[in-house]
């Protein structure tokens, strides 16, 4: 059974596949009405979204399909206990495909495990976050006309944003890519993700501490919001919160082309004076969530009818170490009965499978 929990999971021709079905679909609609006549998609969002989840139903219902699920994980089984592998496997039943939000990094993985459907992993904690990536990739393609040969800057909260980690995986197997990072020293991208993503892939990458000094060179200004859901410390939060904002002075710089994208929801760090910028393209980026999305789960739908005996690898025995033990607390390792899943690293270190975290 395919799924989609990492960007990575599905190759560049893949990626590309997605990408094609979606611009397909912008030009002809009406081709693909009924495309999922008969599918149902159950959405199980354990933590709030407003445009990933209406993304996802408005796209299997564009596709002609059905929606079903919960939005508020207190007012399911859940509530009384119920793991991920027990929901999965009852929502199967039901469902043709499953695209879930979780808080805790690596529970789509685990529901990967026991699915015999497809899983779409639409966000866990602060780790991965692929559908994101790919609405990204089909902005940059259709803004652009290239997912090569560009100079990306990163701004804002680098350290939780699973956008960020997602869309620098995914840019990583292209060539020309030059990653900027701007900052704080508290939210910077975490060292294994620059190690063994940016690194290993030769991208030319460094850190600065203000996006003027960089504004002139980039293709794209990829903005994040600082996400207070991520602090186990407010006071941290209140000081960091404020960190860079974009307005229409700071623009004056930039290409006449370059194009500002960012995930939603903003809060304050991109002022309202850039919205009728043209290279502000972060509502636009929205529509394309929907379009990607019906492209992803009509790919997905596909693939499981023309490949059903082809899977994604998942659950490798030879990963398992129950004496070991992931030191990320808001890993699904941490909280539920599952396996204790350890990959070791060119470096000789050992992480957690599920969210990439150091083991204790």
């Amino acid at each position: 059974m395919r799924h989609l929990i990492d960007t990575t999971d599905i190759t560049v021709a893949e990626v590309d596949q997605i990408i094609n079905t979606a611009l397909d679909i912008i030009e002809n609609r009406a081709k693909y009405s009924e495309a999922c006549k008969g599918k149902k998609l159950a959405t199980l969002f354990y933590e709030p979204s407003t445009r990933t989840r209406l993304s996802f139903t408005s796209a299997m219902m564009e596709l002609g399909g059905n929606v079903l699920g919960f939005s508020d994980a207190a007012s399911s089984s859940v509530s009384k206990g119920e793991t991920v592998a027990d929901t999965v496997r009852v929502l199967g039943c039901f469902a043709d495909i499953i695209a879930m939000r979780h808080s805790k990094e690596g529970a789509p993985l685990v529901a990967s495990h026991y699915s015999d459907v497809p899983i779409i992993n639409a966000g866990d904690g602060s780790h991965a976050h692929p559908t994101q990536t790919l609405t990204d990739l089909l902005t940059i393609r259709r803004e652009k006309g290239r997912l090569d040969n560009l100079t990306i800057g990163f701004c804002g909260d680098l350290k939780f944003g699973r956008t960020v980690h997602s869309l620098i995986k995914a840019l990583s197997r292209y060539e020309g890519i030059n990653v900027v990072l701007i900052a704080p020293e508290e939210l910077r991208l975490p060292s294994y993700i620059r190690r063994e993503v940016c690194d290993k892939n030769n991208i030319p990458t460094r850190e600065v501490a203000t996006m003027e000094e960089v504004m002139p060179e980039l293709d794209i200004l990829y903005m994040t919001r600082v996400q207070k859901e991520r602090f186990l410390d407010e006071e941290e939060y209140e000081m960091l919160k404020d960190s860079f904002i974009l307005n229409a002075e700071r623009l004056k710089n930039a290409k006449k082309d370059m194009i500002v994208l960012h995930p939603l929801p903003r809060v304050n760090e991109i002022t309202r004076d850039v919205d009728n910028d043209p290279r502000a393209a972060y509502f636009r980026q929205v529509e394309n969530g929907k379009f990607v999305r019906m492209a992803l789960i009509y790919n997905l739908l596909e693939w499981s009818k023309e490949r059903p005996t082809e899977a994604t690898p998942r659950l490798d025995k030879n990963q398992i170490n129950e004496n070991l033990r992931c030191s990320n607390r808001q890993c699904i390792s941490n909280v539920e009965d599952v396996d204790k899943l350890f990959y070791q690293t060119d470096s000789g270190e050992h992480r957690c499978v599920y969210c990439e975290a150091k083991v204790k």
